[in-house]
C-alpha cells in the first residue's frame, strides 16, 4: 500500500510500542504532525525542546522502555542537544526525531538548517540522516534496536521534510541484522569461574554496582549474589535502587558525597567486584589511591569501559543479568566476621547525620519526611546540586527505577521534565521532583505542560537562596569569596505556580513540613512546594577534588 513517509514513520513507531512522543511542532515536521493527528500515539506538547528530551529520558528510566522526543529543524533540534547528551552520559535508551530542510537544500544554509548529525555525533550511540523514503521503516526499527541493546543510549533520526512528504509502498522491515554491531550478552564462562574462585577466597570483598544493574533488570540477581556470598554492596548515584538500602549488606552510595563507610570499605577491600559501573572520577577520587590493595573484577556489557579509568584484573564482558546468573552458580557463603565487624564499627562512628536542632528547616529533614510520607514508594527525580545529593543520601531506595537523576552530565533543569515522563509512564505512582531554587527555574516553563494535561507531579523546592553547591565549594575552597551564587530576586514560587494554574504551598516552619507533604501527595494535580531551608547547610561527607575517597570532610575518621 502506498503511503507518505510520515505515515510510514508513525506506523513504525507504533510497531515499536511507542505510547508517548514529547516535543514541539515546527515547519520541517508539519507532515509528521499531520500523520500524528490521526494516530493512537499521544503527543505531549512541552514548552521547550530540552523539556521534551528530559521527559522522554524520564519515561525511559522509569519504565525501561525507549523514550521518544520530536523537534523541528534548526533551533528545535539544537535545543534537544543537552537532553541527548544527558541520556548519552547515563546510557538511557532514547530516540530523538528531528526535522531537516529538504534534501536538495542541505548544505546551502537554508532557513532553520543545522548539521544536527555533526553536532550530536559525539553524544549519540548512532545517528541517521534519511535521504530516501524507502529507508524510513528500516531506520526506525534499527534505531530502536540500537537504543535498547548493548550499552543503551540515544539514537537520532534526522528527517528532511521532502522525505516525510514523499510516497512509497510501505514494507515492514525484516529482523535486524547489523554485521558490525554484535553486543556480547553471555560472559566468558572461564572468566566467570575465575572471578567466582577469587570472590570465594576473599576476606574483604565489596560489590560496587552502577546503573547497569538497573538497565539490565539485574536487581534480583545482584541480591542473590550478595546474600549467597555474604558480600556488602555499595552503589553509584546511577545505581541507587539497584540494591535495597534497608538491607543489612547495604553500604549505601560511595564516592564524593557517598557514605564514609562505603568509601572506607572500598579503600580497604581485597576484592572489588564492579558490575555495570564505569569508575568515573566522582567515584574513584584520586585514582592512585582507589582500592589500592584490591584485585578488581569488572562485569560490563561495554568492553570500552573496562580498564578505561582503572586497571582491571579480571574482566568479564557480558550482560549483567546473564553474567550474574552464571556467576551465582559458583558462589559460596563465607562468614567474614572480622570484615563485617569493621564495617559495623565504621557505620557506628560515621553515620549519615545532620544537626536538626533549632527552628530552621533542614533540607535533609524534608527528604526524610518525603520518604516517610510516601512509605518509600515514590519515584524521585532530582535536579543537580545540593538537592540531588541530599535526595541520594536521605531517601532510602529499595527498588530499581525509583531514582532518576542526571549523573554523568550533571544537568540542572533535568528533574522536573523527567518527572513528567516518569508520571506518564507510571501513572499509579507518586512522582516527586526534588529541586533547588536555582535549578527549578531552568525548565520551570513546563508547569504549563503539567497543568494543561493535569499531570500530578509534585515539586519540592529546597529554597536556600543560593546556587547551593557552588556556594559550598566557594565556602570550603575559595575563602568564602561568594561570587555570583546569590539568588536574591527569586520569584514567589507559590504565586508563580498559581499563575500557571498549579497548587502552591509556602513552608517556613518545621512543624508544617509533614502536613504539607501529605496534603500535596493527596492532591491529584500538580503541586509546587517552596520549603525555605537553612541557607548555610552543606552536603557532607565530601571528598575534596583530587583527594582519595577515604579523605573526607565531615567525618570522624
Amino acid at each position: 500500500m502506498i503511503k507518505t513517509g510520515s505515515h510510514i514513520l508513525i506506523n513504525a513507531l507504533m510497531r515499536e510500542g511507542v505510547e508517548y512522543v514529547f516535543g514541539i511542532p515546527g515547519g520541517a515536521v508539519l507532515p509528521l504532525f499531520d500523520a500524528l493527528y490521526e494516530s493512537q500515539i499521544k503527543f505531549i506538547l512541552t514548552r521547550h525542546e530540552q523539556g521534551a528530551g528530559h521527559a522522554a529520558d524520564g519515561f525511559a528510566r522509569a519504565t525501561g522502555k525507549v523514550g521518544v522526543c520530536l523537534a523541528t529543524s534548526g533551533p528545535g533540534a539544537t535545543n534537544l542537544t543537552t537532553a541527548i547528551a544527558t541520556a548519552y552520559m547515563d546510557s538511557v535508551p532514547m530516540v530523538a526525531l528531528t526535522g531537516q530542510v529538504k534534501t536538495f537544500l542541505i548544505g546551502n544554509d537554508a532557513f532553520q538548517e543545522v548539521d544536527i548529525i555533526g553536532i550530536t555525533r559525539p553524544i549519540t550511540k548512532h545517528s541517521y540522516l534519511v535521504k530516501d523514503v524507502k529507508d524510513l521503516a528500516r531506520v526506525v526499527k534499527e534505531a530502536f534496536y540500537l537504543a535498547n541493546s548493548g550499552r543503551q543510549g540515544p539514537v537520532l533520526i534526522d528527517l528532511p521534510v521532502d522525505v516525510t512528504m514523499a510516497e512509497c509502498e510501505e514494507i515492514i522491515p525484516p529482523e535486524i541484522d547489523l554485521p558490525g554491531y554484535k553486543p556480547t550478552y553471555e560472559g566468558n564462562i572461564r572468566q566467570i569461574k575465575i572471578a567466582a574462585e577469587v570472590i570465594n577466597n576473599a576476606r574483604r570483598p565489596v560489590l560496587y554496582t552502577g546503573g547497569g544493574i538497573i538497565a539490565s533488570d539485574s536487581a534480583k540477581e545482584l541480591l542473590e549474589l550478595a546474600e549467597k556470598g555474604n558480600i556488602p554492596v555499595t552503589t553509584t548515584l546511577m545505581g541507587l535502587g539497584g540494591f535495597p538500602e534497608n538491607h543489612n549488606l547495604s553500604l549505601g552510595m560511595l564516592g564524593m558525597h557517598g557514605t564514609a563507610y562505603a568509601n572506607f570499605a572500598v579503600t580497604t577491600c581485597d576484592i572489588l567486584i564492579a558490575i555495570g559501573a564505569r569508575f568515573d572520577d566522582r567515584i574513584t577520587g584520586k585514582i592512585d589511591e582507589f582500592a589500592p590493595n584490591a584485585k578488581i573484577i569488572h562485569i560490563d556489557i561495554d568492553p570500552s569501559s573496562i580498564s578505561k579509568n582503572i586497571k582491571v584484573d579480571i574482566p568479564v564482558v557480558g550482560y549483567a543479568q546473564n553474567t550474574l546468573r552464571e556467576l551465582n552458580k559458583h558462589i559460596s557463603f563465607v562468614e567474614r566476621r572480622e570484615w563485617f565487624d569493621k564495617i559495623k564499627q565504621w557505620k557506628e562512628q560515621n553515620p549519615l547525620t545532620y544537626n536538626n536542632s533549632g527552628d530552621l528547616i533542614k533540607p535533609q529533614y524534608v527528604i526524610e519526611q518525603i520518604y516517610e510520607a510516601t512509605n518509600g514508594e515514590a519515584i524521585i527525580t532530582t535536579e543537580v546540586g545540593q538537592n540531588q545529593m541530599w535526595a541520594a543520601q536521605y531517601y532510602t531506595y529499595t527498588k530499581p527505577r525509583t531514582f532518576l537523576s542526571s549523573g554523568g552530565l550533571g544537568t540542572m533543569g533535568y528533574g522536573f521534565p523527567a518527572a513528567i515522563g516518569a508520571q506518564l509512564g507510571c501513572p499509579d505512582k507518586i512522582v516527586v521532583d526534588i529541586a533547588g531554587d536555582g535549578s527549578i527555574q531552568m525548565n520551570i516553563q513546563e508547569l504549563s505542560t503539567v497543568v494543561r494535561l493535569n499531570i500530578p507531579v509534585k515539586i519540592v523546592i529546597l529554597n536556600n537562596g543560593y546556587l547551593g553547591m557552588v556556594r559550598q565549594w566557594q565556602e570550603l575552597f575559595y575563602d568564602k569569596r561568594y561570587s555570583s551564587v546569590s539568588l536574591n530576586g527569586n520569584p514567589d514560587f507559590v504565586k508563580l505556580a498559581e499563575s500557571y494554574g498549579a497548587k502552591g504551598f509556602l513552608i517556613e516552619k518545621k512543624e508544617d513540613v509533614r502536613p504539607t507533604l501529605e496534603k500535596a501527595f493527596f492532591t491529584k494535580q500538580p503541586v509546587v512546594m517552596d520549603f525555605r531551608v537553612d541557607p548555610n547547610e552543606n552536603v557532607f561527607p565530601m571528598v575534596p577534588s583530587g583527594k582519595p575517597i577515604h579523605q573526607m570532610i565531615g567525618t570522624m575518621a
